[in-house]
């Protein structure tokens, strides 16, 4: 009887320490310390399995040479719920270094050379350009674009490759890839609500509005800028978006438009055509999506930037012409260069 019960003390004490070293309440796990980093640290490329769990990375980083020991980053990534965002992918680490170390290693943008970066407003030919140099080929991407699975009512990507950063590991497709956009996209709470919508505008037609408002304005203007569409929809006026011909032209940079361009022969053409183009013109942002759901109330019917960071909305339109005529002065003067 005394037996078992010196065995039943013994295996609680096991379970009792084994317990505090997962809190980091002591430390049985060998780990290097912090250092300063140099150019002559031998670094290398790891390669972290999509799902992986922190057992899994801590014995690929042990393995590589980068930590002392598999434990001591598992012990770490029990606490430190920064260890649930490391992405699948390629990653350079240094060697030799702490646990702590490899997780803000692990953490770094700047040390995934397969990172991908979508921006808010990009065109899905941008897109396509950033996968090319990715390194997939024309017919590859052109592949994957047909394979898509969109949401209802949508036959186009455009508007719906929702912009963040991506890490895939090595030999991820690019329909996989671009799948992932569109999830992304639907799994977002703005994104979401743009497709579960039930209002005067298909979400098809919310998504639009939401790419000019990305094309059109910022942070902190997307909600005027959706109202001022609103408002000119209301009243059939035509809404003569400088972005939408920007679109049609493929052309980023140049904030003058001229009179021939707006003559253009294009659906796209808001200078030509009324009402909305036929689908988004680029792929906005949850920003954007959430002040197109949700925008101010005004009476705006005219915006216009007159120099960097001073863009205007009015009712008018003589002062909207005032404004216009100091954009365009401040604009020769080369303000906007």
């Amino acid at each position: 009887m005394k037996y078992r019960f010196l065995l039943a003390l013994i295996a609680v004490g096991v379970f009792f320490l084994a317990f505090l070293s997962l809190r980091g309440e002591i430390s049985t796990a060998p780990d290097y310390p912090d250092r300063v980093f140099s150019n002559s640290d031998v670094q290398v490329i790891i390669e972290i399995p999509s799902g992986a769990s922190g057992v899994e990375i801590g014995r690929l980083l042990f393995k590589s040479g980068i930590i002392k020991s598999s434990d001591a980053f598992f012990r770490l990534a029990v606490g430190d719920e920064r260890s649930q965002k490391i992405a699948p992918g390629s990653h350079r680490l240094t060697r030799s270094i702490s646990a702590e170390q490899a997780l803000n290693q692990l953490l770094d943008a700047q040390r995934m050379p397969s990172l991908l970066k979508i921006v808010e407003g990009e065109w899905k030919s941008e897109i396509i350009e950033s996968l090319r140099v990715y390194g997939f080929s024309i017919g590859e991407i052109s592949q994957a674009l047909k394979s898509l699975v969109l949401p209802k009512d949508f036959t186009n990507p455009e508007g719906l490759l929702f912009p963040a950063q991506y890490s895939f590991v090595t030999g991820t497709s690019a329909g996989v890839i671009l799948q992932s956009m569109i999830d992304r996209f639907v799994s977002e709470p703005s994104g979401r609500a743009i497709l579960e919508t039930n209002g005067p505008y298909s979400s098809k037609e919310l998504l639009t509005i939401a790419s000019m408002v990305q094309a059109e304005g910022d942070e902190s203007n997307f909600g005027k800028v959706a109202r001022v569409i609103f408002n000119r929809l209301i009243i059939s006026m035509p809404l003569q978006m400088d972005s939408t011909v920007h679109y049609i032209k493929g052309e980023r940079g140049n904030i003058f438009l001229s009179t021939q361009s707006t003559l253009i022969k294009s659906p796209y053409n808001t200078y030509k055509r009324y009402g909305l183009p036929p689908g988004p013109i680029s792929n906005p942002g949850a920003e954007a999506m959430a002040a197109t759901l949700d925008p101010p109330q005004g009476d705006w019917l005219y915006f216009v930037t007159v120099a960097p960071g001073d863009t205007r909305f009015s009712a008018s339109h003589e002062e909207f012409l005032v404004w216009k005529a100091l954009y365009a002065k401040n604009r020769k003067a080369g303000a906007f260069n």
